[in-house]
């Protein structure tokens, strides 16, 4: 029971810190449950499927104002659903190790984008079609990268979208509303192997959907669109050390 309340106090702070950046918690949680004495099938399974939650009651309010960009969701979403079985397939052949360490170079780069670069917003003057166009490129990038890495795409899409112009909290929206499709996605591949823990899942659940709110209510109603910006740098370096934390383990 205890380690229930304390997963889902944990749950309920880091869905808060990550709802505002766009990604979801199940990187942070999976080894937290783990280190709960969770079994690591039942861990990821819940961990992805609290993203799913989360994303869902973050994108209710995100949606309401207007920050979803549809016209670029779509599209990723399509793409990257046809893009990640492949670079799964093309993993298989590969250096994993090699491909992890290249991930963190990415990830460093694109934090410190996010903290010390400041793109012009050009989101104004991108046509529709430019808008789907970039969309279905930015979806095969991070479906790809995702399907090779056998990580989150979200973590590619956020900063490529900043990059591309587009304003930080409508690219944090955009990615929040993919999200609850890749770990659902996910989720459902873990079940597979791994239960669900209905203690578990009840208590963590409520924390992921306070978090996601209070989370999505900071980014619209109390942050400026460059405190978003350095969050998500924040959150993409603080990726990138525990992934290297893994590797040198």
């Amino acid at each position: 029971m205890l380690i229930n309340v304390v997963a889902g106090v944990i749950t309920l702070f880091f869905t808060a810190l990550l709802t505002i950046a766009g990604v979801g918690a199940a990187f942070i949680l999976i080894p937290i449950f783990i280190a709960l004495g969770i079994d690591v099938h039942v861990a990821m399974a819940t961990a992805l499927l609290l993203n799913s939650i989360a994303m869902i009651f973050a994108s209710h309010r995100f949606i309401k104002k207007k920050l979803v960009l549809w016209k670029v969701a779509v599209p990723i979403l399509i793409a990257a659903t046809v893009a990640s079985p492949v670079g799964a397939y093309i993993s298989t052949d590969l250096n994993r190790e090699i491909l992890l360490w290249l991930f963190v170079i990415f990830l460093i780069f694109a934090a410190s984008m996010m903290l010390f670069y400041r793109p012009v917003q050009r989101v104004r003057d991108i046509s529709k079609t430019k808008q789907i166009l970039s969309g279905v490129l930015v979806g095969i990038f991070a479906g790809f990268m995702g399907g090779l890495l056998g990580v989150g795409g979200g973590n590619f899409i956020v900063p490529v979208l900043v990059w591309l112009g587009y304003n930080p909290k409508k690219a944090s929206a955009t990615t929040s509303f993919i999200v609850i499709f890749s770990s659902f996605s996910g989720f459902l591949g873990h079940m597979t192997v791994g239960n669900i823990s209905v203690p578990l899942l009840s208590f963590t659940a409520i924390g992921s959907a306070l978090g996601a709110v209070a989370g999505a209510w900071l980014m619209t109603e109390k942050l400026k669109r460059n405190q978003v910006k350095y969050i998500i740098g924040f959150v993409l370096l603080v990726i990138a050390i525990k992934m290297v934390w893994n590797l040198l383990a």
